[in-house]
């Protein structure tokens, strides 16, 4: 039950923020211009900082292994959600990039920090690192159509992976930026969330939501994203020693998290329907109400 009443409450944190949005795009305060511009401020600056401050942490061994380990159950996890999202959803791109990343920030993390404790947040750092890389490079190239969004240059050019690289040079060199820098930094991250979900209601205010029940398209993508996936997760997380029950367990929990926001920002961005990615986050988003807690609880029994 207090599982289900942590999804209940972030799931209306994010309802709220996003009717934030709905309101100033119905008072005219936002256009659909400007929605556009906060999509780039999001991408280009508050995601960046938000992987940097991630890794802006005291150095220690302990930590040191932890990110050892979440580094490649993130990547083996979020590899799983691509092949499986590919090889359903392969010729609706939306659904692809929908189902294959996980709001892991936003709905993943305080179930991670409320089921095994603020420690066990670290494991999140490279999965929600490794999601936006993957949502940068092979999400845009799905969403385009264009194999060219994975070239040299474009990788080592995106303010994704040079966050990342800096965030990691910085907790393994242990460096520490200054106190200046690291407030503002920290300051900007924190706007990651409101953010996005703002941008979803300047969306959802330009679509009809009745539409939002009644379209079979968007019950298949829910379920893949917030059932299938998950469950092959935990399937192969199973595999894995019960040494590492801990980060197995916060790294099902990321990955078991409803569509992510992005899907509409980058859908706007590469103008293809965001009314449609939109409403695909919030029906999924409804549904982790039960399907979060159901997922963890089942972990609870097979790996007790």
């Amino acid at each position: 039950m207090e599982f289900a009443l942590i999804a209940l409450r972030q799931t209306a944190v994010m309802f709220l923020l996003m009717g934030i949005g709905w309101a100033l795009y119905r008072g005219g305060k936002v256009s659909r211009d400007g929605s556009k511009d906060l999509a780039n401020l999001l991408l280009y600056v508050i995601l960046p900082c938000a992987i940097l401050h991630a890794f802006c942490t005291e150095y220690t061994a302990e930590k040191s292994r932890r990110l050892f380990y979440a580094f490649w159950l993130s990547l083996a996890a979020l590899l799983l959600a691509v092949l499986v999202s590919r090889l359903i959803f392969r010729r609706r791109p939306i659904d692809h990039f929908g189902a294959a990343f996980s709001n892991a920030g936003f709905m993943g993390l305080p179930m991670i920090q409320a089921v095994l404790g603020s420690e066990a947040v670290i494991y999140s750092a490279p999965f929600i690192a490794l999601l936006n890389f993957f949502q940068w490079t092979y999400g845009v190239s799905v969403l385009t159509g264009q194999k060219g969004g994975l070239t040299p240059r474009k990788i080592v050019t995106n303010p994704i992976l040079l966050s990342l690289i800096a965030g990691l040079a910085c907790f393994y060199l242990r460096l520490s930026l200054p106190a200046v820098l690291s407030a503002a930094v920290s300051s900007v991250a924190a706007m990651n969330s409101p953010v996005a979900m703002i941008i979803l209601g300047v969306y959802l205010a330009q679509t009809d939501l009745r539409s939002l029940f009644t379209a079979p398209r968007l019950y298949g993508n829910a379920a893949v994203r917030l059932l299938l996936i998950p469950g092959l997760t935990l399937a192969l997380f199973s595999l894995l020693p019960a040494s590492l029950w801990e980060a197995r367990l916060a790294l099902l929990i990321a990955a078991s998290a409803p569509v992510g926001a992005n899907v509409a920002v980058y859908a706007q961005l590469n103008h293809l329907d965001y009314a449609y990615a939109s409403k695909s986050v919030c029906l999924s988003t409804l549904f982790s109400i039960g399907t979060l807690p159901l997922v963890i609880a089942l972990a609870g029994l097979l790996w007790q």
